[in-house]
């Protein structure tokens, strides 16, 4: 109904890729970390890093039903920080550059990071502002050709390798939120350090890092669109970011109920196998009309934007509905699982502890719920 020969061709190929070029190495990647240049050149060769991007630098000019098909297929890799690490190259710390970029930063950083040979992050959190944008207190000041950067970063996945960054800053003392600006700041000038790698609970295969600025002159051609505007620029980018939770979403649920099911069918309790119970079963055809209603949601949206809608809300709706749904799913099938889902070596458990974050990152339950309330107006 919503995807065509075309498509389907499309998701075999981003499936092959899934299989035979990221899950096998996941173990590996949890303990070391992705090699993302490697693993972005290959993605890159693919045409899977600039979708919907122009095909003058390197995209391949398709539309968002293409976008939400490799965004399922990733929902099937064994763990979310690999497809964290390349949903920010796609959709995070590229989206401002293509569509407020100058010619020559699209050239320069947009051509490179859609064909891997470039690793981008997006450098927005700080440690007294996370789901409040507006109190970021890292600032750049004009001199002369160049911004004075000084400050620092959090949270920042990707932040290790990063070749680029796409960081917001304050750039005056102005009220509202015409004080920012949205720069593409390269990780090889003088004063840019990583200060820390995080030590995360969950998402281990993907590198998550402090980043600290000390006088870093970023060149003025690295403003991306107006000096001012770069708020409004990274709120426009954070529908793009929030998206991509929805459909790894409900592909990543189905894959744990079936993984589960397919477990509990031979668990054999009391004599008789633990799907025999009501009470299980129950539990899992809920979620089951939960991850259809999500999926529904999802493709809802799609076409509003493919229809060239403002879809700010029912974005949010989705992210508020995602989050709690996979904090259930993953504790709850890891439930099922018993002793076996408490051990680090099932793949159960790396889902649990990959998904709680995704109710904290990218605008946490509550600021979905604030958003909603404003778009409706109380």
């Amino acid at each position: 109904m919503y995807f065509d020969e075309t498509h389907e061709a499309f998701r075999a190929s981003v499936r092959r890729f899934v299989d035979r070029e990221i899950n096998p190495h996941m173990d590996a990647w949890e303990k070391e970390g992705a090699p993302l240049h490697d693993l972005f050149g290959k993605m890159g060769e693919l045409g899977f890093l600039g979708i919907r991007y122009d095909p003058r630098y390197g995209g391949q000019g398709l539309d968002y039903w293409y976008e939400t098909v490799f965004i399922e297929e990733l929902g099937h890799v064994h763990g979310w920080g690999v497809p964290t690490a390349i949903m920010v190259q796609t959709n995070m710390a590229t989206p401002a550059i293509d569509m407020f970029g100058t010619e020559s930063l699209k050239e320069q950083y947009l051509a490179p990071a859609i064909a891997g040979k470039l690793v981008a992050a997006i450098a927005v959190t700080e440690p007294g502002a996370g789901s409040d944008v507006a109190a970021l207190k890292t600032r750049a000041v004009r001199d002369g050709d160049a911004y004075v950067l000084n400050g620092s970063k959090t949270f920042i996945t990707n932040g290790c390798q990063a070749d680029f960054l796409t960081l917001l800053a304050r750039t005056g003392d102005g009220p509202g939120h015409h004080c920012y600006g949205l720069f593409v700041v390269p990780t090889d000038l003088p004063g840019f350090s990583v200060s820390k790698r995080l030590d995360k609970v969950g998402l281990r295969s993907s590198d998550t890092a402090e980043l600290f600025f000390d006088n870093l002159r970023i060149p003025v051609q690295n403003l991306i669109g107006k000096e001012g505007e770069g708020f409004i620029y990274q709120m426009m980018q954070f529908q793009h970011e929030r998206f991509t939770v929805l459909p790894m979403t409900y592909t990543a649920c189905r894959d744990i109920i079936d993984m589960t099911v397919a477990y509990i069918r031979e668990r054999i309790v009391f004599g008789k196998p633990l799907i025999t119970k009501q009470v299980l079963r129950h539990r899992l055809v809920e979620w089951l009309a939960e991850i259809e209603s999500l999926r529904h949601l999802t493709y809802h949206i799609v076409r509003m934007k493919m229809a060239g809608r403002d879809v700010t809300k029912e974005i949010s709706m989705g992210k508020l509905l995602a989050g709690p749904l996979l904090n259930r799913v993953s504790s709850g099938c890891l439930q099922m699982f018993g002793g076996m889902g408490f051990m680090n070596e099932t793949l159960i458990s790396r889902h649990f502890r990959d998904t709680r974050v995704m109710s904290i990152a990218g605008g946490a339950d509550e600021v979905m719920k604030d958003i909603i309330a404003r778009q409706e107006g109380f």
